[in-house]
């Protein structure tokens, strides 16, 4: 399989994955309150990038790895702080599932990324070269 199809494939599925935890983990799991809580809003940020992840949009993949680290700082502070070992245990697994989301969109992006620099440096160049002439 082709390493930039594995990548998206990564990132489209633990963002998924995640989007189903954190609901999971705010209605059933470890709710606030019993019967859920409204904490299970947090999600809706996620649902944004999910149509862009899914067709391979460069540019959702780009804003939505910047997106994922508040998510990466809520499991974090979550992990270490909530009482309950079975939250903490879901904080945990919030910051390995944005792990894992933000390596596979950077990998992805990786090669446009190089691209656009290739192309940025040769307009340079050629600009270069006009103003030298």
């Amino acid at each position: 399989m082709e390493t930039s199809k594995v990548y998206h494939i990564g990132a489209a599925t633990s963002l998924a994955i995640l989007i189903a935890w954190l609901l999971a983990w705010e209605m059933v799991v470890a709710p606030l309150k019993p019967g859920g809580s409204l904490l299970a809003l947090k999600v809706i940020p996620l649902l944004l990038p999910l149509r862009g992840v899914l067709k391979r949009d460069v540019y959702t993949l780009q804003w939505s790895s910047m997106l994922i680290l508040l998510f990466f700082a809520e499991g974090i502070v979550r992990g270490y702080s909530d009482r309950d070992a079975i939250s903490r245990m879901m904080g945990w697994g919030e910051v390995a599932l944005v792990c894992v989301y933000f390596t596979c969109a950077l990998l992805y992006l990786r090669p446009y990324k190089k691209a656009a620099k290739k192309i940025a440096r040769e307009l340079l160049d050629k600009v270069n070269r006009a103003t030298h002439e």
